[in-house]
């Protein structure tokens, strides 16, 4: 299996090596969307400070989400899927080495966000750096989880990005971070209780709060690994031999 997820791995990171444009929207778009939002609160910069960091894992995450779901579409339209899968490979291999290359760029990705909104906008950030980057890492992971998972469902990438607004939107907006999940509406806040964003949201916000690393922080970092790892666990499940 491991072999078969470093192959996989290697060749999805040398795709992706040759498509420097996809590359650069990964790391510089993230930045650009935190510096924008930075400057439309110029005026509050409180409102910054408090959804700085939370920003810092919602916008990693979505475009992970975007890119991982388009890709694994392309190999299963392609036909590059199924050759694949009819070598003796294991589908958790096959799924755990798409998952290794693209985390590879999350890393990569979230640290270049953190760096630009720590160094350059000036965001404060109470708890270890370490636990804000390892908490943003893992909400990139968690979209890359999630797009890879539903893209079994898509049969054009059209399909694909609508994606993003019927899945990651009502998480971006039950989370808590446009209004607080105890003022909103109780069956609301309830499902905002089973969403994946929600716990990435408080996790990050805890970073930006607390100056140690609480065991909230942790349980929170927990479960989002927990989701990723189910999000894979269902990808895996819609790996078929044949593409229809």
């Amino acid at each position: 299996m491991w072999r078969t997820a470093t192959a996989t791995a290697t060749r999805v990171l040398r795709q992706l090596q040759h498509d420097r444009r996809t590359v650069a929207m990964l790391l510089g778009v993230p930045s650009l969307l935190l510096i924008l939002v930075h400057y439309a609160f110029d005026a509050r910069p409180g409102v910054f400070q408090r959804t700085g960091l939370p920003l810092i894992g919602v916008f990693p995450l979505v475009s992970m989400f975007l890119v991982a779901s388009i890709a694994m579409l392309r190999e299963r339209r392609s036909g590059t899927l199924e050759r694949l899968m009819a070598l003796p490979v294991t589908k958790l291999g096959l799924l755990l080495g798409y998952a290794i290359g693209f985390a590879v760029v999350a890393c990569v990705q979230a640290t270049v966000t953190l760096t630009v909104g720590v160094r350059v906008l000036g965001l404060d950030v109470a708890g270890p750096m370490w636990l804000a980057v390892a908490v943003a890492i893992a909400n990139a992971m968690l979209g890359m989880s999630m797009g890879l998972a539903l893209s079994a469902f898509a049969n054009t990438e059209f399909q694909a990005i609508q994606f993003m607004p019927a899945f990651v939107l009502p998480q971006f907006l039950l989370c808590g971070l446009i209004v607080d999940r105890s003022e909103m509406a109780r069956p609301l806040e309830i499902i905002s209780n089973v969403l994946p964003l929600t716990y990435a949201y408080d996790a990050l916000r805890a970073v930006a709060d607390e100056p140690d690393a609480s065991s909230a922080v942790l349980l929170d970092l927990g479960i989002s690994v927990a989701m990723t790892v189910l999000a894979l666990g269902c990808g895996a499940a819609t790996l078929r031999r044949r593409t229809p």
